[in-house]
């Protein structure tokens, strides 16, 4: 487990600007003194608390499996990807927000993209091809996607036009589970 280059911690960075508004508070100093950091071991980048990080260091790469939150990996050609157990994250500083009614959950789950019909509101002047987290009515985070529409041509949409390209999804941990945390 080592910490990002620059270049690795810049492409994180950028991927989770998409979602969140205010990246400060991910690396901001804990009331105890502790802070979270950014980890990767395995090409799969974790966020977890320094002391702990700092615990690990005692077991040898090939023996930790684990460690902390992943948020995704970085793939061979330099970009990241997020993976559904990023959610938790995403969802505390998400910028856009979409909520999907409960004839939209189940569709969603099974890892279709959100069309118009299926969205009971939105946040307002959400631009286009910008991430969004996706809830249920009951303010539970569902997954996360990019918008395929601004907020205003959505509204014009016909019912069955897709407003939101599914990224992820809380069904990926059924439908994944042999490789969601296989290396």
């Amino acid at each position: 487990m080592r910490a990002l280059t620059d270049e690795e911690m810049k492409t994180v960075l950028d991927k989770l600007a998409n979602y969140m508004s205010d990246l400060k508070s991910l690396i901001a100093p804990l009331e105890d003194g502790d802070r979270y950091v950014f980890r990767l071991n395995h090409s799969r980048v974790y966020y977890v608390k320094l002391s702990i990080a700092n615990l690990a260091t005692s077991i040898s790469r090939d023996a930790l499996l684990s460690l902390g939150t992943c948020l995704g990996k970085l793939t061979k050609t330099g970009k990241f990807r997020l993976h559904i157990t990023a959610l938790p994250i995403l969802s505390q500083g998400a910028r856009h927000k979409i909520w999907i009614k409960e004839n939209g959950a189940q569709p969603f789950l099974y890892g279709s993209n959100v069309v118009k019909a299926h969205v009971g509101r939105w946040s307002e002047d959400c631009p286009e091809h910008q991430g969004c987290v996706v809830y249920s009515m009951a303010d539970i985070p569902l997954g996360f996607g990019v918008t395929a529409r601004s907020t205003t041509e959505a509204r014009r949409l016909d019912p069955t036009g897709v407003v939101c390209f599914r990224q992820a999804d809380c069904g990926e941990y059924l439908r994944d589970e042999d490789t969601l945390f296989a290396g």
